[in-house]
Order: C-alpha cells, then sequence, then structure tokens
C-alpha cells in the first residue's frame, strides 16, 4: 500500500488532501512543524513533529518510514510579507524545500507533487491563463514558486524526480463535511474575511477599487474548492505513478467572480448584509485573474466537483460559523 509524506499536512489545503488520501486507502505521515498549521487538522495517518529547516529532522523521518511518494505544502504564502520580507521567502519556499528534495534523494522517493501557484505568471498577458503564457512573476511569493519549478525541472533531467506543479488559484471553500476550514493568522483571503463580517467579527469589507475594466468594476478571481484542490493532488499522484510527464497545471474553475459577486453571494448564502467601504486600488493588483484548467482535465482527469460559488461559500460558512463559536468561548 502507498505511503505519502504531506508535508505541511496541518494547513488549509495539505489538511483537507491528507484526510482525503486516508478516505481513499493511503497510507499518510503529516510532517509539520505547527508554526501556522493546527494539530488538530492533521488527525488522518500519523503526525511527525519537525521542520524542513533542520535536515535532521528530515533524515528521521525518512529513516522510520517508507514512503512512495511525497505531497508539498509547507510554503509562506502571504504576497504582501514576502515584498517586506524576501529572505523569509527564500529561505523557506526555496532553501528548505531543497532540503526535502535532498531527504527524497536520499531515500530514493522519485514521486513530487508539489503546490506551485498562479503567481508564477506575473500579470496575465490573456484570458483563461494557460500554462504557454510567459513566467514573469511580479513579488518574491511568486519567484520562489517558480524557482522551484526550475530546480524541481533540474532535479528530474538529473537525478530522476518525477514532479507535478499545482498551480491553484484562489483556493476556497471548506471541507464539505465541515472537518476542516481556514483558520489563517492572519486572514487575508476574500471569501473568509467577508464570512468574518456577517458573523460580526469584522465591522466592514473594504473594496479596492472598482474601476478596473470588468463588469462590475471590481478586480475578478477564479475559486476552487479547496476539496477540489484535494483531488487534483491525489490524480497527479496517480498520474505520475503511471509515468506521467512531470509539469506544471493549473488549478482553478475557469470562470471568473468579482470581489462584489462574491459579497453579494455570501449576502444570500448567510443572510447577513454587509457594509462596503470602497477604498483605492492596490498596487500590483491585476484586474482579472481566470484559469484554463483544460491540461489538468486531459492529463491528471481532473474536473471539479464543486465549481458553484454559493457552494463553495456555503461551505465555508459552515466552517465559519463552528469556528467563530471557538472563538467567542
Amino acid at each position: 500500500m502507498n505511503r505519502v509524506l504531506v508535508v505541511g499536512g496541518a494547513g488549509y489545503i495539505g489538511a483537507q488532501t491528507n484526510k482525503l488520501l486516508a478516505d481513499r486507502g493511503l497510507k499518510t505521515v503529516v510532517f509539520d512543524d505547527l508554526s501556522t498549521g493546527h494539530r488538530s487538522l492533521a488527525r488522518w495517518g500519523e503526525f511527525f513533529k519537525g521542520s524542513l529547516a533542520d535536515p535532521a529532522d528530515l533524515a528521521r523521518c525518512f529513516k522510520k518510514y517508507r514512503f512512495d511518494a511525497v505531497m508539498h505544502f509547507a510554503a509562506h504564502a502571504y504576497v504582501g510579507e514576502s515584498v517586506t520580507d524576501p529572505a523569509k521567502y527564500y529561505r523557506n519556499n526555496v532553501a528548505n524545500t531543497l532540503n526535502l528534495l535532498d531527504a527524497m534523494r536520499a531515500a530514493g522517493v522519485k514521486h513530487l507533487v508539489f503546490s506551485s501557484s498562479c503567481a508564477v505568471y506575473g500579470a496575465p498577458r490573456a484570458l483563461p491563463m494557460r500554462e504557454t503564457l510567459p513566467l514573469s512573476p511580479v513579488n518574491p511569493y511568486g519567484r520562489t514558486k517558480l524557482m522551484m519549478e526550475q530546480i524541481m525541472a533540474d532535479y528530474a533531467a538529473a537525478y530522476g524526480l518525477k514532479y507535478a506543479a499545482l498551480r491553484y488559484f484562489n483556493a476556497a471553500g471548506a471541507d464539505p463535511a465541515g472537518e476542516i476550514g481556514e483558520a489563517h493568522e492572519p486572514e487575508t483571503h476574500l471569501i473568509p474575511l467577508v464570512l468574518d463580517a456577517a458573523a460580526g467579527l469584522r465591522r466592514e469589507i473594504k473594496v479596492f477599487g472598482s474601476s478596473y475594466k470588468t463588469p462590475d468594476g471590481t478586480c475578478v478571481r477564479d475559486y476552487v474548492h479547496v476539496a477540489d484542490l484535494a483531488l487534483a493532488h491525489l490524480l497527479a499522484l496517480r498520474y505520475l505513478q503511471q509515468g506521467g510527464q512531470s509539469g506544471g497545471f493549473n488549478l482553478g474553475n475557469g470562470k471568473g467572480f468579482s470581489v462584489l459577486k462574491v459579497i453579494k453571494t455570501v449576502e444570500k448564502v448567510t443572510g447577513k448584509k454587509i457594509k462596503v467601504q470602497m477604498a483605492p486600488r492596490r498596487a500590483g493588483d491585476p484586474a482579472a485573474l481566470v484559469a484554463s484548467a483544460a491540461r489538468a482535465r486531459k492529463a491528471l482527469g481532473w474536473r471539479p466537483q464543486y465549481a458553484s460559488l454559493e457552494t463553495i461559500i456555503k461551505h465555508a460558512w459552515d466552517w465559519h460559523k463552528v469556528k467563530v463559536i471557538r472563538m467567542r468561548k
């Protein structure tokens, strides 16, 4: 039976994927230092507390278990912070991932499913965004993801690594069963921020920019359900194990929703009125980011099961209400 090392499996997307792998009969080990993850979200499979910054931790983990594959979710992912503190991002997202790759080499583990990002593209030159677009990230976070994709390609050529770099668009939603959801600190994602306002934890929502060339003037983003992201990881692992070619794959719904559309949908789902404050544009925010996931559909057999924005927000709200109750106790 396959045993998969889920690095960063105590976080939002890692935990959802770890749960799916366990539900599908795979043995898993979560490797996490719990600096941003939550131990309560890593209750499927086994848990190994360790840091990618410490090669000794990795050596002990790979010595204790025999792995058939690795899934890597443990990256810093705040774009703004990457601009103000790039050293933190290059150290964790690049240098620490090199420690993981070297531990895999030493243990003879060849298969890696890697959490990449649409940030590798930078400002979109065409919509929907395809994998054939130039890779030109505009911030340190995106550059760290692109660097790792380039490093993995070099490791593939030299050492036989087989990898799938899954380029997420906007991860959203929560476990349909209500067991996992977003619990970031600080929270920067739009949907949980609007849900905070619906729950009375936030007075208002700032909308940055209302004059973009979009249907209602606000930014448009492609939201992909976290459960669909988890499924893509499982399918990518099977693809690699069946001899599939390494490379990058976009993961998105293929349609975008504006900021105001998200707010209106939250109002519909929750029955709460959201106070909105219009604010100036943020530097570097593109008008629209929408994926073409045709490559993932063709190569991986992946199709989103929860593409409706209303469904995404309903699942997120079901989780959010539970989290809010815990916060208030």
